[in-house]
């Protein structure tokens, strides 16, 4: 008797579906991709509509084999691979590997959570692989080698003295690095502009403080002047409605005004009763933001524990068990089913007060939502976190629990609080304190978020003194000014870029944690203590795509290239509008910029020197060959450019400036006064050891000079491997790096 075959993408997620449809079917895993784009040459008919050239991955032959046995045995043929755009193309990809008569089994299932009646129902409600999924994916994957293919070796060409790196551009991980290195840039232009606050406490006659902070002179309210060095018109323009402290004279001058004053009186006092609503549930980009934040994670091991707990946990007598849905996701969309289950846990758990009384809907904020599954949950609330935290490891469990607060949070009642206010006069000055008070705590009983660099220098929130009325006599006891100088933006961290990226419109959930790992696995960009701080490679290679592809990597331009592919996966635009919008502007630029590339000549006859790749790298090779054969390696043609670089920072020990060094063991931050100064710091690249799980991976250097990586605990640890440690997360081909 012939069985049903299930073909889904990673074996994990194989043995969890197969606990739950029995012996009928036959659960097998195309380990990924089994098809991609050839690695030797571009694969794209730039003259026939951009019609790629499928060839199937290395290493993949015997996968296929074996998938083509069992579908010529099997009745049925469901390929539940993942339900994204990736999934649909590599269901595609097994579809044209069929001959015809097999083909006429197939039929496509998609599972947004991994639990039994989702999998059979599934099972039970077939539908058709989806064309413009599929065709909005090879759109991408085209446009993404094109870019990667074409721009590389120009980059290799304009980047010599960066003979030790694998250069490459891409469409989005380009972007990305182009506003780290705008943002640097802000920083290294910023004018700080001095301003004063002025802080004063004031006793009732009880003895009780209320500590306030000056808010209005004249009726005009105090502000941080907008810019340093501002002209008299738009000081006079400033004063109209504001008044600004921008002296330490003008500091002292109130404070004598205010010491001399002879009363001081409660001119004004507010309560303000507020709500604050819940946020909504997790999306892929949301997770990876609140991850990095609370736990610690970077995007990418958040994303390879989240694969985990959607394919499946081993909860012991219950067997392999899926405990959240798909991870990647734009959509905030909630099951009825779910919902119904979560409002009786609210109410069971925490108390009918807590209960909203409706269900609570989010609204989706960005256009091009994908909305074929829902936001990120737990499958069900019967895995609370302390029933499955005996089968999870700590990093799963906390993943797992901040899943599930925030997403039991999100259909809580909303908070109550109270904002309380006093003004106290002291003649034209007006002192000011607030507070906040919780009346009712709501969805804060068991999720709140926090701020990232939330640096509230003008907050003044406290505990207000009850019984304070109006027109009451106070007592100065302190008066305090204090200087400041405005900030710097601050440097983009990995949670703080995704947020930026996805509020521009580019990449998509299954890409973010690649695009912030591809730019730091390149150099252009070093995690140092969780901010990404652009490097010299970066920066020259930043700056010579947009000197030279000024409208191409920009945001702008990337955002509607993003957005057509979006509209193709809709059915709302074609392949070839599509292509055609992008490659035209593209080939005008390289046009272009090929015709301004300064030639390297052959010293031996004069031809032009061209790049080739060999089995051990990049070389320059004279396009006379075969009557010419002189090479050169990139070293030999590196201009050898050794200005020092700034990593922004303070040396620690003399205040001078901190630089990027390479040294026997790898890249190291040390002083700028070296010998000098002798301080020297190790450089985290961002990844706990996976040994000790206590200390942090770092680039290290063989004697010979070839790149490992260790634990910065050695010799304590000894942990060491050639390649970079990393979640083995399932690769979208969204992005092409050469």
């Amino acid at each position: 008797m012939s069985k049903d075959l299930i073909l889904v993408e990673s074996p994990s997620k194989a043995k969890t579906i197969n606990k739950y449809v029995g012996s009928k079917f036959i659960v097998e895993s195309t380990v990924g991709h089994i098809k991609n784009l050839p690695k030797t040459k571009l694969g794209i008919d730039l003259e026939n509509e951009f019609k790629p050239q499928l060839v199937t991955i290395r290493g993949k032959s015997d996968v296929v084999k074996k998938i083509k046995k069992l579908a010529s045995k099997s009745k049925h043929i469901y390929i539940a691979t993942d339900p994204d755009r990736e999934g649909e193309a590599i269901a595609q990809d097994v579809l044209d590997i069929l001959d015809d008569k097999n083909r006429e089994k197939v039929k496509r299932v998609l599972f947004n959570e991994i639990t039994k009646n989702a999998v059979n129902n599934s099972l039970k409600n077939p539908i058709e692989i989806d064309d413009h999924l599929v065709i909005s994916q090879r759109a991408r994957r085209v446009m993404d080698r094109i870019i990667g293919y074409k721009v590389s070796p120009f980059l290799w060409r304009a980047v010599l003295d960066s003979i030790g790196s694998s250069l490459s551009a891409g469409r989005v991980q380009s972007v990305a690095l182009r506003l780290i290195c705008e943002r640097d840039e802000e920083i290294d232009n910023f004018m700080p502009t001095e301003h004063w606050s002025i802080y004063a406490v004031f006793t009732t006659e009880n003895g009780e403080e209320l500590r306030t902070k000056l808010y209005e002179v004249d009726g005009n309210v105090l502000k941080i002047p907008p810019k340093p060095n501002m002209t008299k018109e738009e000081w006079d323009e400033f004063f109209t409605k504001n008044f600004a402290i921008s002296t330490s004279e003008i500091a002292e001058k109130i404070v004598n005004e205010v010491k001399s004053s002879d009363k001081f009186f409660i001119s004004e006092i507010n309560k303000k009763e507020s709500k604050r609503n819940p946020y909504p549930p997790f999306i892929t980009s949301t997770l990876q933001v609140e991850a990095s934040r609370k736990l610690r994670f970077r995007p990418r091991r958040t994303m390879m524990l989240a694969q985990s707990l959607y394919e499946g946990i081993d909860l012991g007598s219950e067997g392999l068990t899926g405990l959240i849905t798909y991870m990647r996701t734009d959509s905030y969309r909630i099951s009825d089913e779910i919902l119904s289950e979560t409002r009786n846990h609210i109410e069971n758990v925490f108390g009918t007060q807590y209960l909203p009384e409706k269900a609570r809907s989010f609204d989706q904020k960005k256009k091009n939502v994908q909305d074929a599954h829902e936001a990120i949950r737990p499958t069900s609330l019967k895995y609370t976190p302390e029933y499955v935290k005996p089968f999870l490891d700590e990093a799963q469990y906390k993943l797992y629990e901040l899943i599930w607060k925030r997403f039991i949070s999100s259909q809580m009642e909303s908070a109550r609080l109270e904002t309380t206010s006093v003004n106290v006069k002291a003649d034209k000055y007006i002192f000011r304190a607030s507070g906040t008070t919780i009346l009712f705590d709501g969805f804060l009983r068991i999720y709140d978020e926090d701020q990232e660099d939330g640096n509230n220098e003008n907050g003044n929130s406290q505990k207000i003194p009850a019984g304070l009325v109006q027109n009451q006599i106070l007592n100065l006891t302190e008066i305090l000014p204090n200087q400041h100088f405005t900030k710097p933006p601050p440097r983009f961290t990995e949670s703080t870029l995704i947020k930026e990226l996805e509020a521009n419109g580019i990449g998509r959930p299954s890409t973010y944690a690649m695009i912030v790992g591809t730019i730091i696995d390149r150099r252009y960009v070093e995690n140092i203590e969780r901010k990404l701080v652009p490097t010299k490679l970066g920066k020259k290679v930043n700056q010579v795509l947009i000197n030279n592809f000024p409208n191409i990597f920009n945001v702008n331009f990337t955002a509607q290239m993003e957005e057509e592919l979006d509209q193709i996966a809709d059915g709302e635009i074609g392949y070839l509008k599509v292509l055609n919008d992008f490659y035209g502007p593209f080939s005008k630029s390289l046009v272009e910029v090929e015709a301004n590339l300064e030639k390297i000549k052959c010293e031996k006859c004069g031809s032009d020197m061209d790049i080739k790749i060999g089995r051990f790298g990049k070389f320059f090779a004279c396009t006379n060959y075969p009557e010419c054969s002189n090479i050169k390696s990139l070293r030999e043609m590196s201009n050898g450019n050794n200005d020092p670089e700034f990593t922004g920072e303070i040396c620690p020990k003399c205040n001078n400036r901190t630089v990027f060094r390479e040294g026997k063991f790898g890249r190291f931050i040390g002083c700028e006064k070296y010998p000098d100064c002798d301080f020297t710091k190790i450089i985290p690249i961002g990844i706990s050891c996976p040994s000790c799980k206590e200390g942090d991976i770092i680039t290290r250097r063989t004697k010979k000079g070839k790149i490992f990586y260790g634990c910065n605990r050695y010799p304590d640890c000894e942990y060491a491997s050639w390649k970079i440690p990393r979640p083995d997360e399932e690769a979208t081909s969204e992005e092409e790096d050469y």
